[in-house]
């Protein structure tokens, strides 16, 4: 009866380790993702005042990322207003290759095209 227990006392602390191994793994995928998301919004976002519309892609330590500036949505544009900038949504995305991707949206402020 002992050595029943024991085994099943054995299977149950496997059974957690493993639980414990799969949950540290998926958590480094997650920072390492993370990182890469970071690292691509150094390098893909240039500064505000080169920033440009449109769409580039590059890759970085085996993530693939994807830089979109788009307008921010409703009428910024005032008519006639002495206005430099005006907010673009800056959207970055990442991807691992083995599926996982990273999201990230912000706004800034780029210079006003000139009429």
């Amino acid at each position: 009866m002992a050595l029943a227990l024991v085994a099943v006392v054995i299977v149950a602390i496997g059974s957690v380790m493993a639980s414990n191994v799969r949950g540290v793994r998926a958590f480094e995928r997650h920072v390492a993702l993370m990182q890469a998301t970071r690292t691509a919004l150094a390098e893909a976002i240039p500064p505000r005042d080169q920033l440009r519309g449109g769409t580039s892609s590059g890759q970085t330590d085996g993530y693939r990322w994807t830089l979109d500036v788009s307008p921010l949505g409703g009428d910024w544009m005032v008519a006639n207003a002495d206005v430099a900038w005006v907010p673009e949504l800056v959207r970055v995305r990442v991807r691992w290759s083995g599926g996982a991707t990273s999201d990230i949206r912000t706004v800034r402020l780029m210079k006003r095209p000139r009429e």
